[in-house]
């Protein structure tokens, strides 16, 4: 893995926004309204974000329709997947963290079509 793509993975976990996005993919695929209500952020920012991530080759994406639900990329590397699992686990105590996915369990019913 080059270093460039060791920045650019820390440069993507360093921002709040982008770690709260990859924490709730880590509980499966979203779209970006689901990404929306939990993290209450707008759409042009969500999708900015998602963007990066996608990007940094963290997230890929599925268009279904008018629709485009985001989930993980598989890890390129080793260190790419202990990333991950660290934000999905080693993060779960985090506060903000944490109400976003309880948050995420109460609108799961409630979708965006």
């Amino acid at each position: 893995m080059s270093d460039q793509r060791v920045n650019q993975m820390f440069r993507a976990f360093a921002d709040e926004t982008r770690l709260r996005i990859l924490h709730l993919l880590t509980r499966g695929e979203l779209c970006v309204c689901d990404i929306m209500r939990v993290i209450q952020a707008s759409q042009p920012k969500v999708s900015r974000h998602l963007s990066y991530l996608k990007r940094a080759g963290l997230v890929t994406d599925r268009r279904d329709g008018r629709w485009r639900h985001y989930s993980l990329a598989q890890p390129k590397s080793d260190f790419q997947k202990r990333l991950i699992d660290c934000v999905g686990g080693c993060l779960d105590e985090a506060p903000t963290l944490k109400r976003d996915a309880d948050k995420l369990v109460s609108i799961n019913k409630v979708r965006c079509r």
